[in-house]
């Protein structure tokens, strides 16, 4: 089966599923392209020769303001499909890839080499950029063309539909974890750099935009420190980042904070955690907090979005409000405060996250994939018999 993969290539929830995703499939021997404006992050680190990236390139003219990168996008998208003749296409984050596939694929009926389209939600093309009235109408009616939807988690689906008449079911798959890449190692020479001491590490990893609620993070670990000798990394970057450095500096915790930046090798920094930060405001799944959790580090959170479907209150970490600083310092300290009960915590995490293992996930896209190209076909008259999954899988070699 050849796949077409269409995503943002940041740091980004979205992007990092989708890239993750597109490694599994050629790790099991799929043909995966990718179409974005340049190569995915995860992409760089190794070689696959499954794995095929497709540039999207947007001309700038004085006549435009803003490159009209979705016409870019569909070009590149028509292009691809007819030149690779891929099976599918699966497009993560509904703005605007799933907009520019339904504009290729009416260009492709022209020629007879239209193929279906999955959209995956990933969080704030729903719950943020898609109820901005500007882009709503365009939002719902690409949802609906697509030939199935899915969502990272079942708040995710609920979040959909409260806000958008979506006439079709919306699959449910959660994001996984490669635990062969996140898993803890021995890392004890970089603690020691960090903490001589033997203080608490507390980690916190985000784009540094204000729905992650970053302020928060600085003022919880202020409260932590007064009690528990700790240290805090901040692993990112984005608007908020100066901010909170400046607040750091106010407080006179600023020594005490490493800012990282943004870093490829999280796992290796994970590794000498003993608890994860995330004090979103709104959090569709928190794939970040899972990749923690995978290496041993329970997590510190709210209670929004899809949270509470990987942080199970009282076993693998906490979940409090919004905003409510005080509970998330409070529960942070009763995590740290004691050796014996972080090592429960630390053990309760990374069994729950043995649950989001890849292996566990990827055959659900690997099924939802074969029953919507199979379905497309039939609609078609390609297939007039209706073939099986099976019979389908054969022919395009799955």
């Amino acid at each position: 089966m050849k796949i077409g993969i269409v995503c943002y290539p940041t740091f980004g929830g979205s992007g990092v599923l989708a890239t993750e995703l597109g490694l599994a499939l050629s790790d099991k021997g799929y043909e995966v392209h990718f179409i974005t404006y340049e190569q995915p992050v995860r992409l760089t680190q190794s070689f696959h020769p499954n794995i095929y990236f497709h540039e999207v390139k947007v001309p700038t003219y004085p006549l435009f303001d803003f490159p009209p990168y979705e016409t870019a996008l569909a070009s590149a998208m028509v292009n691809v499909i007819v030149n690779q003749k891929l099976d599918i296409l699966h497009l993560h984050y509904a703005i605007p890839h799933a907009s520019a596939a339904y504009f290729a694929r009416q260009i492709l009926k022209k020629t007879g080499n239209d193929i279906p389209f999955i959209t995956t939600l990933h969080g704030t093309d729903i719950t943020l950029v898609g109820r901005d009235t500007t882009y709503a109408p365009v939002v719902t009616f690409s949802i609906n063309e697509s030939d199935a939807i899915t969502a990272v988690s079942d708040s995710l689906k609920e979040e959909t539909y409260k806000w958008f008449n979506i006439e079709k079911d919306i699959h449910v798959i959660p994001n996984f974890v490669d635990v062969k890449r996140f898993h803890q190692s021995d890392k004890n020479h970089f603690k020691q750099m960090l903490a001589p001491d033997g203080e608490r590490i507390l980690v916190h990893v985000s784009n540094f935009r204000s729905v992650k609620r970053v302020p928060d993070v600085i003022k919880i670990f202020d409260k932590v420190k007064k009690v528990i000798p700790s240290k805090l990394l901040m692993i990112g970057d984005g608007p908020e980042r100066q901010m909170v450095e400046d607040m750091a500096r106010t407080l006179g915790i600023y020594n005490d904070i490493r800012f990282l930046g943004k870093q490829e090798q999280i796992s290796e920094i994970l590794s000498i955690a003993d608890l994860f930060i995330l004090p979103s405001e709104t959090e569709s799944f928190g794939l970040s907090a899972l990749e923690a959790m995978a290496c041993n580090v329970p997590l510190i959170s709210t209670n929004a979005g899809g949270l509470p479907e990987i942080n199970i209150h009282g076993k693998t970490g906490f979940l409090s409000d919004v905003g409510d600083v005080d509970s998330m310092a409070e529960n942070a300290i009763f995590i740290l405060s004691d050796a014996d009960r972080l090592h429960h915590f630390k053990k309760a995490a990374i069994a729950q996250a043995r649950k989001f293992e890849k292996q566990h996930i990827i055959p659900q896209y690997e099924k939802l994939y074969c029953q919507v190209i199979t379905d497309y076909n039939i609609a078609k008259n390609k297939c007039l018999t209706g073939p099986s999954c099976d019979k389908f899988a054969t022919e395009t070699h799955i």
